[in-house]
């Protein structure tokens, strides 16, 4: 008989390629996982996985099943969800992804606001790079996730919550007042210092400024507030979302600087899966969001929430 464990176990062997991690992080023993999907194969009637000594690779039809236990487990999931939420707006748990360079700035005023409204919702966190909380996302780990738009995938629908404006951070004895106003020209690319590859942040500054890698400061850093502490020690300049600005320059030693227009900035929504039944959940939250940050949603985002609260 099949089951979701079963389906459950296969799928967690097949993201992590080993049958101890596997069996981690589904909280079991290796024998018990090794056995569940013994007898996944053994009912399907056909091989899953080709053992070799230290290291597995999945045939190409446990490939395919793979992607398509995936797809169940999360119908099972979104059944679930139907069935505890459907007439109880943010109750019982989310599990909500945020990108590293909104979460510090957004959730201390999030999170006191849901909880205050929502009392009997318990959101569990999760931030990380865009990439991963999207592939999470779509497999269900997350239920929502907080991120720069626009998000190209067809399975995932958002709605925008407001537009983050980008600032340019130089050293306090930069000869420009802080009333000036700057132009693209105005960067000086061989001082520019970005986040490691991977932030979406980087790929917009980036953007910006021409994509003109050439010179721009390399710097394996996961966090905005240690690129503030290199422009505030001299070694370059960078820019930074409005929405960070009152928490990582706080030092005497770096001014703002804003930009031109149109400034360059990226646009902040939330995004969950099309197939997902919480879409009330998601649009009381957006609705939250926007007022503990207390920023006004732009036009488009009441057209979306409109027509989320219409397919809810």
């Amino acid at each position: 008989m099949l089951t979701l464990r079963q389906l459950r176990y296969f799928c967690a062997l097949a993201e992590h390629r080993h049958f101890g991690r596997a069996a981690e992080a589904c909280a079991v023993t290796q024998p018990a996982l090794s056995m569940q999907i013994r007898e996944l194969e053994n009912f399907l009637g056909v091989e899953l996985v080709e053992r070799r000594a230290g290291d597995l690779v999945l045939t190409p039809l446990g490939h395919e099943i793979a992607q398509r236990a995936e797809r169940l487990l999360v119908g099972t999931r979104d059944l679930v969800d139907f069935a505890r939420h459907h007439n109880r707006v943010l109750s019982g748990s989310l599990q909500l992804g945020v990108i590293p360079t909104l979460a510090p700035y957004v959730l201390p005023k999030v999170l006191p606001a849901l909880q205050r409204n929502h009392p009997a919702l318990r959101v569990e966190l999760r931030e990380s790079q865009t990439k991963t909380l999207i592939d999470e996302l779509t497999r269900g780990t997350l239920d929502a996730v907080m991120l720069a738009l626009p998000v190209l995938d067809a399975d995932i629908e958002t709605v925008t919550l407001f537009d983050d404006p980008f600032l340019l951070a130089v050293g306090a004895d930069d000869p420009r007042s802080e009333d000036a106003v700057v132009a693209t020209d105005d960067i000086d690319q061989r001082r520019l210092i970005l986040l490691e590859e991977g932030h979406c942040l980087r790929d917009q500054a980036l953007a910006y400024c021409g994509n003109r890698r050439n010179g721009v400061v390399g710097l394996g850093a996961t966090s905005l507030a240690t690129v503030m502490q290199m422009v505030a020690n001299g070694y370059g300049i960078t820019l930074v979302p409005q929405v960070a600005a009152d928490v990582e320059v706080r030092d005497k030693r770096v001014k703002l600087l804003r930009f031109a227009p149109p400034q360059p900035g990226r646009t902040v929504g939330l995004a969950w899966r099309r197939t997902s039944p919480r879409k009330a959940d998601f649009s009381a939250l957006a609705d939250i969001m926007i007022g503990a940050l207390g920023v006004r949603a732009p036009r488009r985002a009441k057209a979306e929430k409109a027509r989320i609260a219409a397919a809810g």
